[in-house]
């Protein structure tokens, strides 16, 4: 099964106390998903309660999501305490990305009144692209979402490749 999956990666987005979600966020996720660039696979909203310090799951209007990323987060759900382990010997090897250690120390860095949303996602763009890469012997070697300062750096050699492959796809559309 994981052969044929795309890249599977966890993005945890934090939210202060006081965010206004109006929607846009979900509508994003569903238009990625219907482009069949990105496959939902589970999501998480916790709140980290302002008296207790305690992180609570919540619901997210009904769906039933949570029980994969909240299993990560140390959270007990009906049905996944038990869920079988997995043998060492297919953990991959060269694996990166974050340890459920990790992904604790995350939600537990949350300041009293804050939220996050935690999104585990399928590339399913990157199917084939892995594949390759696996095929050519390829391994990882790090990953992540590029800073607003990493980008600034370096933002006129990306306007300008930008630019250029507009460029291009206008002189082979014939426009």
């Amino acid at each position: 099964m994981a052969e044929m999956m795309g890249p599977v990666q966890l993005v945890a987005i934090g939210f202060p106390p006081e965010a206004n979600f109006e929607g846009r966020i979900m509508d994003e996720l569903s238009r990625l998903e219907r482009h069949e660039t990105i496959r939902i696979l589970d999501l998480l909203f916790v709140h980290k309660d302002q008296e207790t310090g305690d992180l609570l799951a919540l619901d997210y209007q009904g769906e039933e999501l949570g029980a994969i990323v909240g299993a990560l987060l140390g959270f007990e759900f009906e049905g996944n305490g038990d869920r079988p382990a997995q043998p060492q010997e297919e953990v991959e090897s060269h694996a990166f990305g974050l340890s459920e250690m990790e992904i604790e120390e995350i939600a537990a860095s949350l300041q009293p009144g804050s939220s996050a949303g935690f999104l585990l996602v399928e590339h399913v763009w990157a199917r084939d692209l892995k594949s390759a890469i696996r095929d050519a012997g390829g391994f990882p070697l790090g990953e992540g979402f590029l800073t607003p300062e990493a980008i600034a750096a370096v933002a006129a050699e990306l306007v300008a490749m930008s630019e250029a492959h507009d460029e291009l796809e206008s002189e082979e559309a014939g426009v």
